[in-house]
C-alpha cells in the first residue's frame, strides 16, 4: 500500500478518530512548537501543554516552586504573574534547564487535542526540520497539523508543511500519496524562495526565510508587538536534532530518543 502524507491547514478540517493509525504532526512555528523546541534543546525536564490560564496555574502547582516554569501569552505578550511569555529567546538555560515548563498557549494546545486519536503525536517548526524529516522516514501514514492563528491559516505553519511534504517526496522519490491541501503546502514552499534553495541545494539564510514568515498573519502580529527578533529564531532552519513527542494521555512532552544525534537535511 502506498504511504499517505495529509496535510491539514487548520486543526478543524478533520475528525480527531480519522488520525487513528498516524503519525501527527502538530505544527505552530509562531510560536508554541519552535519554543517547545528550544525549552527542551536547552534542557527543560518537559513541557507541560495546558488551553487556559487556570489549568497553567493548577499544573503548575504539582510541583514545588523551584522545580517549575509558568510560561505562556495572550495577544502575544508575557501573561502577568509568569516566568515567561512564549518567546523562544526566553526559554534558555538559565530559565528552564532541568525543569518543568508549564506553557499555555491556545493555538497549539488546542491543536494537539485534536490529534489524540493519533498513535504517535510529534512536534515539528523549521529549527528541528531535518531531524523531523529523518524519524518521519519510516512512518507510512503521516498527519501535518497546523496550528493556525485564530482559527484562521496562517503562511508560517503551511509553509513548514510545504517544506516536509517537499522533504519526504524528494526523499522517497514521490513515495507517499498527497492530499489536495499537501499538494497546495509543497508549492506555496517551492514558490516561495529560489528554487536553488528549496531543493536543498543552497542553504537558506536565516533573513531570507525570516521576511516569509513576516508575511504570515502570524508574523504580522508579532512584527506589530515590537517581538520581530522571534521571526528569526524560528527561521534558524535546521538548527536542532530533537523531534518532541506528546504522550496525549499524560499531556508531557519530551525530547524524543533521537536528541543530541546528528540530523541532515
Amino acid at each position: 500500500m502506498r504511504q499517505r502524507l495529509d496535510v491539514y491547514e487548520l486543526p478543524t478540517q478533520f475528525d480527531p478518530p480519522e488520525l487513528s493509525g498516524t503519525t501527527a504532526v502538530v505544527i505552530d512555528v509562531l510560536r508554541a512548537t519552535t519554543t517547545i523546541v528550544y525549552a527542551l534543546e536547552a534542557g527543560a525536564a518537559e513541557v507541560i501543554p495546558c488551553l487556559e490560564i487556570e489549568d497553567a496555574l493548577a499544573a503548575a502547582s504539582a510541583y514545588p516552586r523551584w522545580r517549575v516554569v509558568l510560561g505562556g501569552e495572550r495577544g502575544g505578550l508575557r501573561i502577568e504573574g509568569f516566568d515567561l511569555g512564549n518567546s523562544p529567546l526566553e526559554y534558555d538555560a538559565p530559565a528552564v534547564a532541568g525543569k518543568t515548563v508549564v506553557m499555555t498557549t491556545t493555538n497549539g494546545t488546542r491543536a494537539m487535542g485534536r490529534c489524540r486519536a493519533a498513535d504517535e503525536i510529534l512536534l515539528g517548526a523549521f529549527v528541528n526540520a531535518a531531524a523531523l524529516a529523518h524519524r518521519l522516514a519510516s512512518r507510512e501514514r503521516i498527519a501535518l497539523v497546523c496550528a493556525g492563528s485564530d482559527d484562521d491559516v496562517t503562511r508560517d505553519d503551511v509553509l513548514f508543511a510545504g517544506l516536509m511534504v517537499d522533504r519526504l517526496q524528494r526523499g522517497t522519490r514521490d513515495a507517499y500519496r498527497l492530499n489536495g491541501q499537501a499538494i497546495r503546502a509543497r508549492q506555496c514552499w517551492i514558490d516561495a524562495l529560489p528554487r536553488a534553495m528549496t531543493s536543498g541545494g543552497e542553504k537558506i539564510p536565516p533573513g531570507v526565510l525570516a521576511d516569509q514568515l513576516r508575511k504570515s498573519l502570524a508574523g504580522q502580529k508579532l512584527v506589530a508587538i515590537g517581538m520581530e527578533d522571534d521571526l528569526y529564531a524560528a527561521a534558524q532552519l535546521d538548527r536542532f536534532q530533537l523531534v518532541p513527542e506528546l504522550d496525549i494521555q499524560r499531556m508531557r512532552i519530551q525530547a524524543g530518543p533521537e536528541a543530541g544525534k546528528a540530523a541532515s537535511p
